[in-house]
């Protein structure tokens, strides 16, 4: 109790909730999904018995009778039919055929007082060196096999990692669209956001607070509502098409919706604020005579921005940069509403793994590439600030 008496004891106490928050909130989820991604004990979990007879096996032949009575004897001596599943919806997931060649073992060894005989005499594809082999690599309760397949890599049957065939695995090819849409959410930001942010510092009074507000009215909308919105406005019959018609400016309506288009639109206009505001930021603590001070030394306006006012907001750009690429490689609703089939981004495919296929671990191998490429991205802007910094 005397810890608490103490200045050092009291401030403890007072930050105590936040660590347990970011804890609890923060990095208990991250630590969850980094053992979804490694971990694939299902059928580890039932095949006791078997870890430990397989072991000797050759892989070349078809494996001794002590193994099959021991994969026998692992089917019988579960009653959890939740595990059972698991175990055979993993192993048909690497090996097809596996579901029927397990459901017809399954109850014909459950049938059985005590296990006898060989599988082979259940059924003759266990003579089948696949099925083994697709066993014993799903054996090991750690792998790295989400992790490889989340880049579309794989492992043979000699553990070399090589190339996955084109038509099992498209993850790369998204990720590489997630990235593109990014960046070009994030350039479009950049040539809107600062220009408005340079507006945004030099304006004052009620010009000044109708600016902010049209920042920030949309930041507390809700992201729903906004992608509702140019939902509406960017139909063939939308305000967008309706008001280019009515001026004369094209004929026929713009393919504005459910393409590359829209969905840069949208996410530009949704994640604009994030690039407005930190550069808002730094503009403010320029000093504002240092303009006017290099145009009477004879600077021209765009040398003077160039030289002065761009490497001194440098730090406001390169935050919101940070911020809107982070952002928008994990957005999910926006591409989803306002994107075609081939728009659709790496946030869609962790949904699918999740909710559709069940597949925790290849979800949570995907958000390990975002999260990698997310501390990358901080590592980078931390060197480069902190350069700037010094050379200040």
């Amino acid at each position: 109790m005397n810890l608490f008496k103490t200045k050092k004891g009291k401030a403890y106490a007072l930050i105590a909730p936040l660590f347990l928050f970011l804890l609890v909130f923060f990095l208990w989820p991250l630590l969850a999904m980094m053992k979804q991604s490694v971990s694939d004990d299902a059928v580890a979990k039932v095949m006791d018995r078997t870890a430990v007879a397989i072991q000797d096996w050759d892989g070349q032949s078809v494996p001794s009778v002590a193994v099959q009575q021991a994969v026998m004897a692992d089917i019988q001596a579960t009653d959890d039919e939740q595990a059972l599943g698991d175990m055979v919806r993993k192993l048909n997931s690497e090996q097809a055929g596996f579901r029927t060649l397990m459901t017809k073992t399954i109850t014909a060894v459950k049938s059985q007082s005590a296990p006898t005989g060989r599988l082979t005499d259940i059924d003759a594809r266990w003579a089948e060196l696949p099925y083994w082999q697709a066993i014993n690599k799903l054996m090991a309760p750690l792998t790295a096999r989400y992790l490889l397949a989340a880049v579309d890599l794989g492992q043979n049957q000699q553990g070399q990692i090589e190339a996955l065939p084109a038509s099992q695995s498209a993850n790369r090819d998204i990720l590489l669209r997630t990235f593109s849409i990014a960046a070009m959410v994030t350039v479009f930001c950049v040539l809107i956001g600062y220009p408005y942010a340079l507006l945004l510092a030099s304006a004052s009074g009620w010009w000044r607070n109708l600016l902010f507000m049209a920042v920030l009215l949309p930041l507390w909308t809700s992201l729903l509502v906004r992608t509702a919105a140019w939902f509406i406005l960017l139909q063939n019959r939308g305000l967008i098409n309706d008001a280019l018609i009515g001026l004369g400016l094209i004929d026929q309506p713009l393919a504005l919706i459910f393409n590359r288009v829209g969905v840069v639109i949208a996410m530009t206009h949704v994640l604009l604020p994030f690039m407005v505001l930190p550069i808002y930021s730094v503009l403010k603590t320029i000093p504002p005579n240092l303009m006017p001070a290099a145009s009477s030394l004879g600077a021209a306006p765009w040398r003077a921005f160039v030289t002065i006012l761009l490497p001194l907001s440098y730090r406001g750009i390169l935050s919101g940069m940070l911020l809107v690429f982070m952002t928008a490689i994990g957005y999910y609703i926006t591409p989803a509403l306002i994107g075609g089939p081939g728009d659709q981004m790496i946030s869609s495919i962790i949904a699918y793994y999740a909710t559709g296929a069940a597949n925790w671990g290849m979800a949570g191998a995907l958000g390990i590439i975002l999260l990698v490429t997310c501390l990358i991205l901080f590592s980078i802007y931390s060197h480069m600030t902190a350069e700037k910094r010094e050379a200040h």
